[in-house]
C-alpha cells in the first residue's frame, strides 16, 4: 500500500489535505506529522511515497530543510514532495523547486489544484 506523508503545523490543513486525497480515489495509508523532526524520522522509518508539506513549519527545522533532508538520503531520495505553501513569491517557489520538491502550490488551494498537481508528477491513484 502507498504511504503519503502530509507535514503541516495546523491540523485542520491536514485534514482538508487528507479529505482532497480520500475524494479523489487516494487509498494510500496517510500519516500525518507537524513538524520537520517528526516528519523526517517518519519518513526514514515509514518510507512514504510522497510527501506533502509546508515551508513554514515549527521547530529548528523548516520545509525546505525537510525536503533537503529527504533527498540527501538514499533510502528517501525518491520520494516525491509537494510544497503547500503561503509563502507565494517567485523566489520562494524557486526555493522550494530546487530544495527538491516536485511541484509548488500556494495556500489556500482549491481541492483541484492539488489533484492537478498530483497529475503533472505522476503521483495519482
Amino acid at each position: 500500500m502507498k504511504r503519503i506523508l502530509i507535514v503541516d503545523q495546523h491540523v485542520d490543513m491536514r485534514r482538508a489535505i487528507r479529505m482532497t486525497l480520500r475524494s479523489v480515489g487516494h487509498d494510500a495509508e496517510i500519516i500525518e506529522a507537524a513538524d520537520a523532526a517528526t516528519a523526517l524520522a517518519l519518513a526514514r522509518a515509514l518510507m512514504p511515497e510522497l510527501v506533502l508539506t509546508d515551508v513554514a513549519l515549527p521547530g529548528t527545522m523548516d520545509g525546505l530543510a525537510l525536503c533537503r533532508a529527504l533527498k540527501a538520503e538514499l533510502a528517501t531520495r525518491g520520494v516525491d514532495i509537494v510544497i503547500i505553501s503561503a509563502k507565494v513569491a517567485p523566489q520562494d517557489r524557486a526555493a522550494g523547486l530546487h530544495a527538491g520538491a516536485r511541484a509548488y502550490l500556494a495556500k489556500p488551494f482549491l481541492p483541484m489544484e492539488l489533484v492537478h498537481a498530483l497529475d503533472d508528477i505522476g503521483a495519482t491513484p
